[in-house]
């Protein structure tokens, strides 16, 4: 969903989210595009039908891979595995329940969320549910593991842990949420340890696994303006954290920031508005601002190295890296290619509807998933 759809599909009922209502002016009309340096070209692999793709109510059902296989499913329940290789189904299911979350596929099982507020666990050889437990609300952030725990972030701000094995409540975490929100939420970032997650009120929070405790919390975005859409500052993309302990932070009218995982000391900061996740690579961090202006940063210090501009008001997805390329979708079905050492546009290539889900990438290969559930896998040619 773009940064208005996102806006306009808050609502203030009881802090609940129910959909986008209506349309206005994008705040950034999309440029059109310019040619590329051309220096990549991109190969269609293989393509499949993933049911009816992401539904009118666009839901981030991001595929998600583990060993030789991808799983994916459509707005009403689909979910198939498909041979990531060949592009041959393994298995298609019909849930019960329609789907409404990212899909996060480890040890031999995928989970997903639904719209009424269940967790599932399918069995990764044949799609068996294994077990489904209700949380407080809708569940449109993927949910993240570690090694016993399943952590949920549902659309009420509510953070569940669940066990990983049977499914059953570990414990939940209510933190405190505005009356206005976008229509997302964040991500929570999981380690053994803790859950770091970020809240629609502008804070991170840290969170003890072993009762839900938090350990420290920390302002990232102030509420600025005059009306309740400029006074959002959600957290919505996923905390991106470091071997060496530095967390990056995106925030909704607020800014970029570098913390210290085990303090919250922030140790950097950038006013910069954006609902995406961070990349980071080497030393370089990658951003995709609200306008859908390109960035990459110092980690170190938050210098901008540079920034790109061309595709702006084109509603870029989360970006995600390739063979030294960023690979970003956008709302007409283009996947761009940029270089990222240098932030030049070197390669472009179309799918067959507008993209809202971040591509998949793993060395030279891209698995791109558009809105109308074609899946197509790709692979970078020099």
């Amino acid at each position: 969903m773009s940064k208005t759809a996102l806006a306009i599909a808050a609502t203030a009922a009881l802090g609940l989210l129910t959909g986008c209502a209506g349309q206005v002016e994008p705040e950034y009309p999309p440029k059109e595009l310019r040619d590329t340096a051309g220096t990549t070209s991109i190969e269609t692999l293989w393509e499949e039908q993933v049911g009816d793709g992401l539904g009118q109510g666009g839901y981030p059902l991001a595929p998600a891979r583990d060993g030789d296989l991808l799983f994916a499913a459509d707005h009403s329940g689909l979910v198939q595995a498909i041979d990531a290789d060949s592009g041959e189904p393994r298995w298609r299911v019909e849930l019960d329940a329609a789907a409404s979350s990212g899909l996060t596929a480890v040890a031999d099982r995928v989970y997903l969320g639904t719209r009424n507020g269940e967790v599932l666990a399918l069995d990764q050889a044949d799609g068996e549910v294994l077990w489904r437990t209700r949380v407080n609300s809708e569940v449109l952030a993927a949910p993240q593991a570690n090694r016993q725990l399943l952590v949920v972030q549902a659309v009420d701000g509510s953070v569940t842990a669940l066990d990983r094995a049977s499914g059953a409540e570990r414990w939940v975490y209510s933190g405190n949420r505005p009356a206005l929100t976008l229509r997302s939420t964040g991500t929570p970032r999981v380690i053994d340890q803790v859950t770091f997650a970020g809240q629609a009120n502008g804070r991170l929070v840290t969170l003890d696994n072993r009762a839900g405790q938090p350990l420290w919390q920390r302002r990232i975005a102030v509420p600025q303006g005059r009306s309740e859409i400029e006074r959002l500052v959600d957290l919505a993309g996923q905390p991106l954290l470091t071997q060496d302990g530095r967390l990056f932070v995106t925030s909704y009218n607020g800014r970029l920031a570098a913390l210290q995982a085990t303090t919250g000391e922030i140790l950097w900061a950038r006013d910069i508005s954006s609902y995406r996740s961070p990349v980071m690579v080497g030393d370089f961090l990658f951003v995709v601002d609200e306008a859908s202006h390109v960035m990459a940063f110092n980690a170190g210090n938050g210098e901008t190295l540079w920034e790109l501009d061309d595709l702006e008001g084109r509603e870029l997805t989360d970006p995600a890296f390739a063979d030294g390329r960023l690979v970003v979708g956008d709302f007409e079905g283009y996947l761009h290619l940029i270089d990222a050492r240098e932030g030049d546009l070197v390669g472009r290539t179309e799918i067959d509807d507008a993209i809202s889900v971040a591509p998949l990438t793993d060395g030279k290969r891209i698995y791109a998933l558009a809105d109308d559930g074609s899946l197509e896998a790709l692979e970078l040619q020099p």
